[in-house]
């Protein structure tokens, strides 16, 4: 039975609208689940509706994941990368970072993840001490010469 572009655009409709009902999407997000099960017209015509109707806001999703992301305690780097993995425009990117620059200290949260992590790794060899935190911290996306910075401070500060 062949359905008709009305249908397909409306089931494209529906699918969107389901997928945005767990979280909000970037623009490129939606358009490649959408090419997934509908040609490139129906998905760019749902995507462009979206868009137009307020659905659909990259700039309000890259602030939404840069929160959820920062009350995880990940870094700058790995926030960014994965904003740019999910389509959205440098210039947003560079808005929300330049912004946050004023009001958010990278050093202040390793400190945080250092504090906690070096209570779980007491009676451990502190070369391996530094090397799990390095490879902990680096995971989270931060900075390798912050990561170095910080945990010379926290040694010379807290002794093990």
């Amino acid at each position: 039975m062949k359905r008709n572009k009305g249908e397909l655009l409306q089931q494209a409709r529906d699918y969107a609208f389901l997928l945005l009902k767990f979280r909000l999407r970037s623009e490129k997000e939606l358009y490649e689940r959408l090419k997934k099960k509908f040609d490139e017209a129906i998905a760019q015509k749902t995507v462009s509706f979206l868009k137009d109707k307020g659905f659909l806001d990259d700039d309000l999703f890259a602030r939404n994941l840069i929160e959820s992301r920062l009350k995880h305690s990940q870094g700058l780097r790995k926030i960014k990368e994965e904003l740019k993995l999910k389509g959205i425009d440098q210039s947003i990117i560079t808005a929300h970072f330049d912004r946050l620059k004023a009001g958010y200290c990278e050093e202040v949260s390793i400190a945080e993840i250092l504090k906690e992590r070096f209570k779980k790794l007491k009676g451990v060899e502190p070369q391996a001490v530094k090397r799990r935190l390095y490879g902990y911290l680096a995971r989270r996306g931060f900075s390798p010469d912050l990561i170095l910075e910080a945990i010379n401070q926290h040694y010379k500060h807290n002794q093990i």
